[in-house]
């Protein structure tokens, strides 16, 4: 395995909507990897293929880490293939949670999500899951899944908000950011 390189904002791979994988092959699989190890690299959650430079639909996701808190999230790592969201449950409740992005490093934001939501996506063997999901993986996969769309969490922040994240998201462009992991900078 190898940790990669984080594309940071505004690094147009990041808004690029990603075209679906076609098979699992060993080169699908060494992605799989390579994303989890950069994940791990940078005590991340979560990582969508645009985050690496790849415009391909594939997220990966490990919650173990947040077990403490979240008994259900024991053991939790998966690489979804292909996931699209079906449907969001207008009826859950609207949750107002933090959030941040590798790909933005040193900004967090408030973001309002659905806590229910109904997915589509693969394996790693290539089997189709589709079933609702909850609470905080619900809103991690919004957050991972939009990336494969090309949307980012600071396009999902109020106005008010967006005005006063403007100019680092400037310097942010123009190379000036701190992350304590391997990155690299814009490319336009």
């Amino acid at each position: 395995m190898t940790a990669l390189n984080v594309l940071i904002y505004p690094d147009d791979h990041l808004k690029v909507v990603c075209e679906p994988v076609t098979e699992v092959n060993d080169a699908i699989r060494k992605i799989v990897d390579d994303m989890f190890d950069t994940m791990y690299q940078e005590e991340g959650i979560g990582l969508a293929a645009p985050q690496i430079g790849r415009s391909i639909r594939l997220s990966v996701i490990d919650l173990d880490v947040l077990s403490e808190h979240y008994p259900e999230y024991k053991g939790f790592r998966k690489a979804f293939i292909n996931p699209h969201i079906l449907e969001v449950d207008e009826e859950s409740e609207m949750l107002t949670s933090e959030e941040g992005c590798l790909s933005i490093p040193g900004i967090h934001e408030n973001v309002d999500r659905r806590t229910r939501i109904h997915v589509k996506w693969m394996d790693e063997d290539f089997n189709e899951h589709d079933e609702w999901i909850e609470g905080y993986l619900a809103r991690v996969m919004q957050h991972e899944f939009d990336h494969l769309d090309g949307v980012l969490f600071t396009d999902r922040i109020s106005p008010l908000r967006k005005q006063l994240v403007k100019n680092k998201l400037t310097a942010m462009s123009k190379g000036k950011y701190r992350a304590a992991y391997r990155t690299k900078a814009a490319q336009r």
